[in-house]
C-alpha cells in the first residue's frame, strides 16, 4: 500500500517541497505525513493551488463593488447586470499540459473552466481564449498552434459552447513555454447561484461523472515547476477529456442546482478530490470523511495516493442531504451519470480518508487551505531594464511594402483560420462573432440586454514596464468593451510569469499587479478572481510577462452596438485623441529590428476613462457607424483593418507634427478610430470637444482604395486578400508576398 512507503528527503523534494516548508508541515500535524498526506500537501501547497508566492500581492487588488456577488475564492466570480440576472466568469491556464500534449491539454482546459461556470448554477454562454504560440514559422510551433486550436474547437463544439473572442499572438519567447488560458462566461438568474461549501454535518458527501483513472496525477504540481527537456515525460500528468460526457454533466448538474438539491458542490479540477473536499470543507469551516474503496475506478489496482491526486475529467463532488439524496439520484439515472455517496459531512475540521479498511489519510483541513507557506519576497529592479536599447533611426525606403508586411504578420493577419473551426454561433445568441472587433457579444435572450466580452495583454509592454505595461492591459480590454458600445464592469485575470524565485520575475509579478490594481481602480472593474501560472520558463529562458485581462461588459440595448468595420461612402473618419512618437515595444520596431526596443508607451488613466465612458455615450445614442480602438500596429492597421471588414476604401489626410513612421504606426494609448455619418458629425464633435477630449476629422470613406496622406495609396481589396489568407498560408509554408 502506498502507506507503506518509507519518506526520505529524496522523496520529499520530488514533491516539491523545501527542508523548511517540510519543516513546517510536520510541525502543523505533529508527526511525520506519510505518503498520501505527502501528496495532498503536494498538491495543494504548490504554487497553482496554493499560490504561496502570489497570494500576498494578489490581496492588493481591488474586489469589491456594487454589483459584485462574489469575488474571489469561489469557483467563479459573479457580477449583477440587473433585471434578477447575474453574469459568472472565470479565467484559468491550462500552460504546460498544452505543451507537451498540444489537443488534450488545450481541450481539457476547456472542460474545467466550463465547470467551473456551471458548478455555480450558471449556464455557459461563451468560451473566450488567449494564445501564445512561438514563431510560427518553426515547425514545432505549427504543431502545438494545430493541436491547441483543434482542442479547443473540438471540446467547445461538442458542448455546445460558442467560442466567440480571444486573442493570438506569437513571439520566439514562447517557443518552449505555450500560453493556453481559457476563459469561460455564464448567465444565471441570482436565486440559483450555489456555493461550493460542504456545510450541515451528517450530509452525504456525494460523488458524480465521470469514473477515476491515472491521468493527471500530480497535474497541479506539474503547473508549480520549469518544465524541461524531459517534458515529453510529464505526459501523464496531462489529463484527457470526454465532451460527450461534459455535456450530460453540464445538464444533470443544472438540473439539480436549480431544483435547489444542493448544499455545496463544486467540480474535480486541479488536484481532483482533494482540493474539491478540502476547499470546499475550509470555506463551511466543518471536516470530511471519505471511503475511496466506494470511488468509481478505471483499474481496480488504483491506490489511495492515486485516487486522491487523480485529476480525470469531468467529476463532480457535491453535499446533499438525506432527503434529497432520492430525487438526486434520479436526475443522475435519467442523465445515465453515475453517482454515488463516498462520505459525508465531520464537524472534525479534518479530511479523514480511508482505503481497505485502513486510515489513508488524517490532515487538519485549515493546514492544507490556510497554512500554505507564502513567499514575500525583495522587490527589487532587474538590471535587465537598465539596459533595453533606445529605438533606433528607422529607414524606410518603401511605406507600402512595409504595410503589406505588417498586414501578413501573424501578430496582426486575421486570426479566420482559427474561429472558422470554432461553432461561434451555436445557441445562435452571437450577436458581434470574432474578427468584428475586439470585443465580441451575446444577447441575452428575452432581454434586449447583451454581455460582452474580450481578452487582451501586450507583453511587450510588461516587458519593458511592468507596471504600465499591466494598466494598459486592463485599459485595452476596457477598449475593446467600450468600442462595441458596452459598459466594462469587472476582470477576472490569468497571471502568466516565469519562476518568482527570481528576483526580475518576481518584480515582474509584483509591479504587474500593481499596475492591474491602478487601472481597475479608475476603471471602476474590480477583480473578481483568476489565475496565477508561473514557472513558465524552460532551461532559464524565461517568457514576457503576460498578464492577461479577461473582462466583461454589458450592453443594455443590443440594437445600439457598433463594429469596426467602415459601412458607407461618405461617412467621416475622426481621430479621438493626440498621437504622439509612442514607438517603444511597437509592432512597427519589432518587425524592423526582431526585437522589443524603447520606452513603453504612456497612460492616462484619468482620460482613458472618462474617454470610455464618452465612447459609450455616442454609441449608445447611435451616433458612430463604427468604432476601433487604435492598438497593435498604429493607426494605419486600425485604419486598415476598418476598411478589410467593410470591403470598402477611405481616403485619409492626417498631418500631425511628427515624423510618417510615427503617424501611420505610433502605439499612442486612448485612441479610437470612428467613422460617423454626415449628419451626426456636429453632435459628435461638440459632444467630444465638451467632454474636454481632443478630435481630429482625418479622412472620408469610399472607393475601393486605402489611401492614407501621400504614403500609402493601394486597393484595398490586395491588402485584404493577403491579411485573411496570411496565416494560412504560413501554416501550408506558403507565402503570398514575395515568396518569404
Amino acid at each position: 500500500m502506498s502507506n507503506d512507503v518509507k519518506i526520505t528527503p529524496e522523496i520529499v523534494k520530488q514533491h516539491g517541497f523545501t527542508e523548511e516548508e517540510y519543516d513546517k508541515l510536520v510541525s502543523l500535524l505533529k508527526r511525520e505525513p506519510n505518503y498520501n498526506e505527502l501528496g495532498v500537501y503536494s498538491v495543494m501547497w504548490s504554487e497553482h493551488c496554493g499560490y504561496k508566492n502570489s497570494k500576498p500581492l494578489l490581496k492588493t487588488l481591488p474586489t469589491k463593488g456594487p454589483l459584485i456577488l462574489q469575488g474571489p475564492g469561489e469557483n467563479a466570480g459573479i457580477v449583477d447586470i440587473g433585471d434578477g440576472y447575474a453574469v459568472v466568469f472565470k479565467i484559468e491556464s491550462h500552460n504546460h499540459p498544452s505543451a507537451v500534449e498540444p489537443y488534450q491539454g488545450a481541450a481539457t482546459g476547456v472542460g474545467g473552466i466550463l465547470r467551473d461556470i456551471f458548478t455555480m448554477g450558471s449556464r455557459p454562454v461563451a468560451m473566450l481564449n488567449s494564445l501564445r504560440f512561438g514563431s510560427l514559422s518553426s515547425e514545432k510551433t505549427k504543431r502545438l498552434f494545430r493541436g491547441v486550436v483543434k482542442g479547443i474547437g473540438d471540446y467547445g463544439n461538442c458542448v455546445g459552447i460558442p467560442t466567440v473572442a480571444g486573442e493570438i499572438y506569437f513571439d520566439p519567447i514562447y517557443e518552449d513555454n505555450i500560453l493556453v488560458n481559457a476563459m469561460c462566461v455564464g448567465l444565471i438568474k441570482k436565486e440559483n447561484i450555489v456555493r461550493a461549501t460542504a456545510s450541515g454535518v451528517g450530509n452525504h458527501v456525494l460523488y458524480f461523472g465521470s469514473t477515476t483513472g491515472r491521468d493527471g496525477i500530480h497535474g497541479a504540481t506539474f503547473a508549480s515547476e520549469e518544465l524541461s527537456e524531459e517534458g515529453e515525460d510529464k505526459r501523464p500528468s496531462v489529463q484527457v477529456g470526454d465532451p460527450f460526457t461534459e455535456k450530460i454533466l453540464l445538464e444533470a448538474t443544472l438540473e439539480i442546482i436549480t431544483a435547489g438539491l444542493v448544499e455545496g458542490i463544486q467540480d474535480m479540477g486541479a488536484a481532483g478530490l482533494t482540493s474539491s473536499s478540502c476547499e470546499m470543507a475550509a470555506r463551511a469551516g466543518t471536516g470530511i470523511q471519505m471511503d475511496l474503496d466506494k470511488i468509481p475506478k478505471r483499474a481496480d489496482d488504483l491506490t489511495a495516493y492515486e485516487m486522491l491526486l487523480s485529476e480525470s475529467q469531468e467529476r463532480m463532488l457535491a453535499v446533499v442531504t438525506e432527503e434529497k439524496l432520492p430525487q438526486i439520484m434520479k436526475i443522475l439515472k435519467k442523465w445515465d451519470i453515475y453517482g454515488v455517496v463516498i462520505g459525508e459531512v465531520t464537524d472534525t475540521g479534518y479530511l479523514k480518508v480511508m482505503h481497505k479498511g485502513e486510515e489513508a489519510a488524517n490532515i487538519p483541513v485549515s493546514s492544507i487551505t490556510d497554512d500554505v507557506p507564502t513567499y514575500t519576497r525583495p522587490v527589487v529592479r532587474p538590471l535587465y531594464l537598465k539596459d533595453i536599447e533606445p529605438v533606433p533611426e528607422l529607414k524606410i525606403e518603401d511605406y507600402s511594402k512595409l504595410f503589406l508586411q505588417m498586414v501578413k504578420d501573424p501578430n496582426i493577419a486575421s486570426k479566420s483560420w482559427v474561429f472558422a473551426q470554432y461553432d461561434y454561433m451555436v445557441k445562435t445568441d452571437t450577436v458581434i462573432p470574432p474578427g468584428k472587433s475586439g470585443a465580441s457579444l451575446v444577447r441575452i435572450k428575452g432581454t434586449k440586454k447583451g454581455i460582452a466580452v474580450t481578452t487582451d495583454c501586450n507583453a511587450a509592454y510588461c516587458y519593458l514596464d511592468p507596471k504600465k505595461g499591466a494598466s494598459i492591459a486592463v485599459t485595452e480590454a476596457a477598449r475593446n468593451l467600450a468600442s462595441i458600445g458596452a459598459k466594462p464592469l469587472a476582470v477576472t485575470n490569468c497571471l502568466n510569469f516565469s519562476n518568482p524565485e527570481k528576483s526580475e520575475i518576481y518584480y515582474q509579478l509584483a509591479k504587474c499587479i500593481e499596475g492591474m490594481s491602478d487601472a481597475c481602480k479608475v476603471m471602476d472593474t474590480p477583480v473578481t478572481g483568476g489565475n496565477a501560472s508561473l514557472y513558465n520558463e524552460t532551461n532559464g529562458r524565461p517568457i514576457y510577462p503576460t498578464p492577461v485581462i479577461g473582462m466583461v461588459g454589458l450592453v443594455e440595448d443590443i440594437d445600439k452596438v457598433c463594429n469596426a468595420s467602415f459601412k458607407q461612402d461618405g461617412d467621416i473618419v475622426y481621430l479621438i485623441g493626440e498621437t504622439q512618437n509612442d514607438l517603444g515595444g511597437s509592432l512597427l520596431v519589432k518587425i524592423l529590428t526582431g526585437k522589443v526596443l524603447g520606452d513603453c508607451p504612456d497612460i492616462d488613466l484619468d482620460k482613458e476613462k472618462k474617454t470610455i465612458d464618452s465612447v459609450v455615450s455616442l454609441i449608445q445614442e447611435g451616433l458612430l457607424s463604427s468604432c476601433t480602438d487604435v492598438a497593435d500596429g498604429g493607426l494605419l492597421i486600425a485604419i486598415a483593418e476598418s476598411c478589410f471588414g467593410g470591403n470598402i476604401g477611405v481616403k485619409i489626410n492626417y498631418t500631425p507634427d511628427l515624423s510618417s513612421e510615427a503617424i501611420l504606426w505610433s502605439e499612442t494609448q486612448g485612441r479610437y478610430l470612428i467613422s460617423v455619418k454626415p449628419g451626426n458629425a456636429v453632435k459628435v464633435e461638440e459632444f467630444l470637444i465638451g467632454q474636454g477630449l481632443s478630435i481630429s476629422k482625418i479622412g472620408k470613406v469610399g472607393s475601393r482604395m486605402l489611401q492614407f496622406n501621400d504614403l500609402i495609396r493601394m486597393p484595398v481589396q490586395a491588402a485584404r486578400d493577403i491579411y485573411f489568407s496570411s496565416i494560412e498560408s504560413k501554416l501550408e509554408g506558403q507565402d503570398k508576398l514575395n515568396g518569404a
